[in-house]
């Protein structure tokens, strides 16, 4: 029983959406090749509802949408109200990505440069960029009127995970094969 316990927390944490006990049966079926009755999965869920009941988990299993899922207990609400809000603070907009995909490219360029390729107005996009410390001031162009020079630093590499501005991908990296039928003709 505790084997089927297991597999039962294992379907119902990575659901991304509340699992009735009917799908945990047709999963457990075609795992074991057998039927497992839908009683001894009721069984084991309740065993699972008494060990996340106490206070020594953070989380509970709950029965919601027709089906049972974890979430969060109401203790821990304030806590996570917060980590959200600071991850909300980190995104970035989609506008803010394409001005930081053009800097990373480009780089060293002006905002005029990025103006140019983008066809609106970044001074935004460019000064959250700026406050995320995800760009940087690389120096002045020799064009007319001196304008500033954007470009990527070592957050931006942590960020993205990458350990060095080659590893970006390339035009190349995007291109998928076209599905053909037959031979190709020469």
């Amino acid at each position: 029983m505790d084997y089927l316990v297991n597999h039962i927390e294992a379907l119902i944490f990575c659901s991304p959406k509340p699992i009735t006990d009917k799908d945990i049966v047709a999963c457990l079926k075609e795992m074991f090749e057998a039927d497992v009755p839908v009683e001894d999965v009721n069984g084991a869920i309740d065993r699972l509802e008494q060990k996340y009941s106490g206070d020594e988990f953070s989380f509970g299993l709950v029965k919601s949408g027709g089906g049972y899922q974890f979430l969060t207990k109401p203790a821990y609400q304030t806590s996570i109200s917060i980590l959200l809000k600071q991850q909300s603070k980190k995104r970035l907009s989609n506008s803010a990505l394409e001005t930081l995909a053009i800097i990373a490219y480009k780089q060293p360029v002006t905002k005029t440069e990025i103006e140019m390729i983008r066809g609106v107005n970044c001074d935004y996009a460019v000064q959250k960029l700026l406050e995320k410390e995800l760009v940087e001031i690389k120096g002045k162009s020799e064009a007319v009127g001196r304008p500033l020079l954007y470009g990527t630093n070592q957050k931006f590499m942590d960020y993205f995970g990458i350990n060095d501005i080659k590893e970006l991908p390339t035009p190349k990296d995007f291109v998928h094969e076209e599905n053909t039928i037959g031979n190709q003709e020469e």
